[in-house]
Parts: C-alpha cells; sequence; structure tokens
C-alpha cells in the first residue's frame, strides 16, 4: 500500500471504527464522509506547501452548505490533546498534517450559536494578532458570540460561552504527490442543528442543494475570497 501521511485518527475513520477514549471517557467514533479532494478553483490539488502561514482558508465539507477552514500555523501541533464534546463524550485529538504537523482543519460553524462564514458576511476566522477578544492572537475567534478556540490544540474552546470545541475535520495527506483529502470528522458535530436553524436561509441560497454531500472535489478558497466582509473583534 502506498505510504500516506494521515492524521492519526483516519487509519481508524476508513475502518469506521471507535477510537481509543481519553482517560476516563467512552470511545467516541470517528464518523466518515466522502474521500474528497482540496482543490484550487482551477481544479488543481492544493499543495500543502503552498498555503500561507497564518492565512484563513474556506471549503465547503462534508455537505455544500458547511463551511470549514484550512490553516497552516505557524507552528507545529502535535496532538496528544484531550478533549470533551457538549453531550459529555470524551476524545483524544491528534494533530496537523504536514511534514511539520501544522496544518489543520476545523468546522468553521461556531459551537454556540452556529454563526458561520456565508457569502456576505463571517463573523468567524483565525486571527494571528491580538485583540481584545483574540487575546495575544494565533486563535479561532467568533466575533457573534466572543467565542476563542486554539486552532493547534483541536480547537478546543480558550474563552467565551462555546459549549465545546470545533468538530475537526480530518485530513488525509499523500506525500508522493503533495495532495489533501478531507474524509471524515471527529468531536462534537453541529450539521443537523446547523441545517435546522438556518434552513429558510439556505433554502433561498441554495434550494435543495444544501444538504448535497460534497463528493469528489471540493474548492479552497481564501477567506476574503468566500465572504464579502469579515466582522472583526
Amino acid at each position: 500500500m502506498k505510504r500516506r501521511d494521515f492524521v492519526k485518527v483516519c487509519s481508524a475513520s476508513a475502518a469506521g471504527v471507535a477510537l481509543a477514549p481519553a482517560a476516563g471517557g467512552a470511545p467516541l467514533p470517528v464518523k466518515s464522509y466522502a474521500r474528497t479532494r482540496l482543490v484550487d478553483e482551477k481544479g488543481r490539488a492544493i499543495r500543502l506547501g503552498e498555503l500561507k502561514v497564518g492565512a484563513n482558508y474556506v471549503f465547503d465539507y462534508p455537505y455544500a452548505a458547511t463551511p470549514c477552514f484550512l490553516l497552516r500555523l505557524d507552528r507545529a501541533a502535535p496532538g496528544g490533546v484531550e478533549l470533551q464534546t457538549e453531550a459529555g463524550a470524551r476524545y483524544r485529538w491528534e494533530g496537523g498534517v504536514g511534514t511539520e504537523k501544522s496544518v489543520v482543519a476545523y468546522s468553521a460553524i461556531c459551537a454556540h450559536k452556529m454563526a458561520y462564514p456565508t457569502r456576505q458576511v463571517t463573523f468567524i476566522g483565525y486571527r494571528e494578532a491580538p485583540s481584545p477578544v483574540a487575546g495575544k492572537g494565533r486563535v479561532i475567534t467568533c466575533c457573534s458570540d466572543r467565542s476563542v478556540y486554539d486552532p493547534a490544540a483541536g480547537a478546543r474552546v480558550v474563552s467565551g460561552p462555546a459549549p465545546q470545541p470545533l468538530a475537526t475535520i480530518l485530513l488525509e495527506h499523500e506525500k508522493a504527490a503533495d495532495e489533501v483529502y478531507a474524509v471524515g470528522t471527529f468531536g462534537g458535530e453541529k450539521f443537523d442543528e446547523f441545517f435546522a436553524k438556518y434552513a429558510f436561509r439556505l433554502e433561498l441560497e441554495m434550494g435543495n442543494k444544501a444538504r448535497a454531500g460534497v463528493e469528489a472535489t471540493t474548492v479552497v478558497l481564501p477567506l476574503e475570497r468566500y465572504s464579502v466582509q469579515w466582522a472583526r473583534c
């Protein structure tokens, strides 16, 4: 079998099995979705080495209406972080991908009131610079409810009302081709609540395509190209 650089939990996701729990918790299953290649607007594969450090990139996965962040951090994210969902399920986040283990991906749906990047505006994004909400920076902030997440630690909640980390998007990196695929999620998904809350808006914007599963490829865009405005805080 060709060697691949998996997020450590990906090998389990392919088989649809539950991962070993964090200390004291019950096993939390990985949820597998379509193996989807990340590409640019011209259909070319995203290369991890070409991602700008600290830039916000957005792609839709696992549904056409559910945006996710792709980030290349300025530091390694080695993993081994114990986290817990809102429902109390404990799990261990096993880090980023790439040679420096610095590339991570998370659902861009805030875990509090489900603010997310729309085509018009986003209230959530990664900030390197300090701010009153972001503190020293290098965090994902939601200016809608002032929730702050640490992307180098499984998007754990640093401050604010969010009841759980952002859901991890599992990435599979093929070293030889330097291509990256989204293959599933790990942690507390908010998709059902998201579709229920925004049903009317999504119906107006996308018709019956909002909950269509993303399949072979998904386009990665800089946040400023995905959303017209970014509310800062």
